[in-house]
């Protein structure tokens, strides 16, 4: 077995083994509730406040919005908890110990929350098309699925960075909830960015979600794959930003840890 295919079979072995792990103690049950009836909650509440505000005329921009957002519960408290969840479990120094890729095993613990945090926004939209009457009939459907796996992608890095600085913390919860939070002002999700003061645009275009939600928001208005493939370009840099600097602080970790011998609490 050459390095590439070893490389491949460790990224795979550790996505799988990673998810697993993250959810061995839930009931299916219990997973399909958070997957079907969360998403639904958070889009009852904002929907239907942002409705009230608007007099009904924008209910579209909350529906899309907030189903597009939905991708944050995997891509930042999935992916957070994958990384964080070895110095709780206590396999932290045995991860260091191993001779094996690096890059591998930090982008592997990402693979599986993509394709959940997809399945979640598609479930997100399912109940806003049958609920809260989103028209999708001149939506670019395969545009828009692309648009939803790239942004769950981006989401997905800053999730990365997340679970790497959650090695230095206890209150993890606290850090996810607060950026979860944040994202559901600062993306466009339930305010449009071009009403936000300055300084918030500022922020809103340095992260993920901002350009997937308005990407999302031009396709089902009727838009074409065209007409947002620069947002679409930039949201994959945002994630991959984000990804390689988790994985770049993940590996001072390490470095730090056996300098310091403290593979145990990082």
């Amino acid at each position: 077995m050459n390095t590439f295919t070893k490389n491949i079979y460790l990224f795979w072995q550790g996505t799988i083994l990673s998810y697993r792990a993250l959810f061995a103690w839930l009931r299916p049950v219990t997973y399909m509730a958070s997957k079907i009836l969360m998403p639904l909650a958070q889009m009852f509440f904002f929907v239907f406040l942002g409705s009230y505000a608007t007099d009904g005329t924008a209910t579209d921009f909350y529906v899309i919005g907030n189903a597009i957002q939905i991708t944050a519960v995997s891509g930042i408290f999935g992916v957070t908890f994958s990384v964080g969840g070895d110095r709780d479990a206590g396999t932290l120094p045995y991860l260091f110990g191993t001779p094996a890729n690096r890059f591998m095993i930090f982008f592997g613990r990402a693979f599986m929350h993509v394709i959940d945090g997809t399945i979640g926004v598609i479930i997100a939209l399912t109940w806003g098309v049958l609920l809260m009457g989103l028209d999708l009939s001149r939506t670019d459907l395969p545009a828009l699925g692309l648009t939803i796996i790239i942004t769950t992608f981006s989401t997905c890095g800053l999730g990365l960075l997340m679970g790497c600085l959650s090695l230095l913390t206890a209150n993890v919860m606290f850090v996810n909830n607060f950026v979860y939070f944040s994202l559901l002002i600062f993306s466009g999700a339930n305010v449009a960015i071009s009403t936000l003061p300055v300084w918030m645009q500022v922020v809103s275009n340095v992260l993920p979600l901002t350009r997937g939600i308005a990407a999302s928001r031009m396709l089902v208005a009727g838009g074409s794959l065209s007409d947002v493939f620069p947002l679409m370009v930039s949201e994959i840099g945002i994630g991959l930003m984000y990804g390689l600097l988790g994985y770049f602080l993940f590996a001072w970790f390490e470095t730090q840890a056996k300098q310091r011998g403290t593979l145990e609490t990082v």
